[in-house]
Formats: structure tokens, sequence, C-alpha cells
């Protein structure tokens, strides 16, 4: 049986890198969550459209796609992996403050193209040094604490600039993108914090270096069975917009009822609620998964991913202001991303032996990317070229054939 580096099957997988990883995600989520939740809010005020929004998610997610698979590689290579997670931290963490000096849309690309960068760098050698910290019966439940304690971040940040934003706009009341700004300044503090946070308390006892490693090479090596979940999981991806696009829509549907700025705050916090069910589903999910199989539960949180989807049809066709329906699509959202995080990463660390898991944590994420780049920009395209029914009704389609290829994988 397959041991893991730093643990032993006796050891309780609640461990010092198990914890650490947690705290120094949950301060980074809570960093650029900040700076999400109130980004098209301010993309808006600044006169910017749903496909130029697509446009910036999409590429800055391929940028970060690429970057995953080559920091698996680097790292396999040199032997190095926490000196890489600890700058793509700070490259994260320095997002929002390009993005306080954007007057145009090329400077929030920017932005955005250094934080995912930053994000691609330290996601799969992250993920691996996780992996490794404990046994292989306990990661759904380690990964499910890791991206449970993520998404408090994620729930903690979008508070925070919701109300900093509110708070804000009696001293910056001449210039109505300044109070967006300060928002963004003030998110630098805990994306500080989380690279203070992972070099302090994340150890890596792996430091074997591999020089003769070949890139190609490698790539050739991985098994075929991981080679067709990563088609499901790429053909899933390629629906699978960024949920910036889903508080845009909900801002959208209730502006003339409440007026664009109440609506976007109430878009807001309907994305905090998302974010609560992500942290609070993330953890059963990973244990129930333990138990029943990885690839079953995945199966179910993509169909989910599916049917958020067909209710944003739904109610952009029928022109739907109803709170709650708007919170029932948040919530399905919040469902199937707690599976997807948690059970993507996980599943790959059964599918793929150890000296090559930091590669196919790199691949995993460049092939989410490929899919999250084909998306966003799809579904923002459609969205302001053709409706909004076009727009979700293409990624509804996309998502069910995901479902249908994880579903049909073997166990």
């Amino acid at each position: 049986m397959e041991q893991p580096i730093d643990a032993t099957p006796k050891e309780h997988w609640l461990n010092r890198n198990v914890l650490g990883a947690g705290i120094t995600s949950a301060l980074g989520d809570c960093s650029y969550e900040t700076a999400n939740v109130i980004l098209p809010g301010f993309l808006a005020v600044l006169g910017i459209p749903p496909a130029a929004l697509g446009a910036i998610e999409g590429v800055a997610d391929a940028i970060s796609s690429f970057t995953k698979l080559g920091s698996g590689y680097i790292a396999d290579r040199l032997g190095h992996r926490k000196s890489l997670v600890v700058v793509g931290y700070a490259l994260t963490a320095a997002m929002p403050a390009i993005i306080a000096l954007a007057a145009f849309w090329p400077l929030i690309l920017f932005g955005r193209i250094v934080g995912w960068f930053g994000k691609g760098v330290r996601g799969p050698l992250r993920d691996a040094i996780l992996a490794e910290s404990i046994t292989p019966q306990t990661r759904g439940r380690a990964f499910g604490f890791h991206r449970a304690a993520d998404t408090v971040g994620a729930v903690v940040g979008p508070l925070l600039g919701i109300a900093l934003l509110s708070w804000s706009h009696q001293w910056f009341a001449a210039d109505s993108a300044e109070p967006f700004r300060f928002v963004f300044w003030l998110a630098l503090i805990p994306g500080v914090l989380s690279v203070v946070s992972f070099a302090v308390l994340v150890r890596d006892h792996r430091t074997e270096p591999n020089p003769k490693l070949r890139f190609w090479a490698t790539l050739t090596t991985l098994p075929v069975e991981f080679r067709r979940y990563l088609g499901a999981v790429g053909i899933f991806g390629m629906g699978d917009f960024a949920h910036t696009m889903l508080i845009l829509a909900a801002t959208q549907l209730l502006t003339d009822r409440f007026g664009v700025l109440q609506a976007a705050q109430i878009a807001g916090l309907m994305y905090v609620g998302r974010n609560v069910v992500q942290s609070l589903a993330s953890f059963p999910i990973g244990a129930l998964a333990d138990r029943l199989g990885h690839r079953q539960i995945l199966v179910v949180g993509y169909g989910l991913g599916a049917t958020m989807a067909v209710l944003l049809v739904v109610a952009f066709a029928l022109q739907l202001d109803n709170i709650m329906f708007l919170a029932a699509v948040f919530i399905l959202a919040g469902l199937y991303i707690a599976v997807q995080d948690a059970l993507e990463a996980s599943l790959t660390a059964e599918l793929v032996p150890l000296e090559i898991r930091n590669v196919s944590y790199g691949m995993l994420g460049s092939v989410n990317g490929v899919g999250d780049l084909i998306s966003s920009v799809v579904v923002g395209f459609l969205w302001s070229a053709v409706s909004p029914e076009v727009g979700f009704g293409f990624a509804a389609v996309v998502m069910f054939a995901g479902t249908i290829a994880m579903s049909r994988l073997r166990k």
C-alpha cells in the first residue's frame, strides 16, 4: 500500500500540513474573493460589457491552466515545491492592488493574469503536498476540510467587500469608482497574511530533484484511465463559466426592481450564500466520497452544475426577479463547486503514481483552465451578441455532456 511521505496510517488526518494549508487558503480566498465580489460592479461603473468580463476571466484562467502544468513539471525536476507555492500566493495577493489602479479593462486583465498566474503556480503543488501528508484512506476528508477552510475565506471576503463598499460610499461620493478602489487596496492585507501563513506553517519533506525528467516524456506516462478522466473533466469545464458572471446575471435580473447599486449588493450577498453552502458541504461531501466512491459523487456534482445553468436560462427567459429563485441557483452553484473542488483533486491522487503526481495535478489544472477559457469567453460572447439564454443554454448542454462522460468511466 502506498504510504505518504510525512504521515503514517496511525497519524490523524488533521495534521500540521492540512491545518496550515487550510489557514493559508482561507486567508488567500478572503483576499481575492473580496475583490471578486465587487469586480462586476466596478466593471459596470467603468462601462465594461459582459463580453469583456468573459474574455478577462477566460484569458486569466487560460494563463493559470498552462502555469499549473509547468509548475508541476518544474517542481518534479528541481525538487522545490514550497518556495514556488509561496511565490504563487504572493502573486495572487498582488492582484487586487493592480486592479485598484485600473481606469480601463486592459489593466484589469493584467491584474487577473498576475493573480491567476500565481494561482496556477501554487495550486497543483499545494495539492500534491497535501495529498502526501495524509493516508490514501483519508484523502476525501483532508481535501474536504481544506476546501471548507478555503471557502470560509470566500465567505468572509465578500461580506467584507460588500460592507466596506457600502461604508466607503459616504467618503468617496464624488467619484463612483473610488469606493471600489479603496476596497481593492484593503484586500491586500489578508493576501499578504496568506503568504506568511504558508511559509511558516506548512512543511514539505519531499525535496528530491529529478533533473533527468523530460516534460513530454512524462506526459506520455500518464495512465490511460487518468487521461480518460481528464477528457470528462475537460468537457464539463467547457461549460463551467466563471461565477463572477453569475453575480453579473443576478445583478441584471434584479436591477429593474431594486436599482443597480442595491441589485449589486443583493447579488453579492447571494454569492456569499453560495460560498457558505460550499464551505458547509465540502467536508461532508469528502467524507461521503470516502465511503461511496469519489467518482460517483463527482458525477452527481457535475449534474448539479448543469442544472444550475438550466435554471439561469429559465430566469432570463421569464425575466425573473424573484430573490428566492435566484438564491436557489446560487445554492446549487455552491453544492457543485464543493463536489468539484474536493473530489477532482482527490480522485487524481487515486489514478496516478506518486512519482508523477505533481505533473498530474498540473495537467488537471491545465485541462480545467482551458475549459474555463472556452466557457467564459463563449458564454460571455453569446450573452452579449445573442442573448443570456443562449449563453447559459450552451453552458448547460456542455455541462450535461461532461456529466455523462464522467458517469461512463470505468470504476
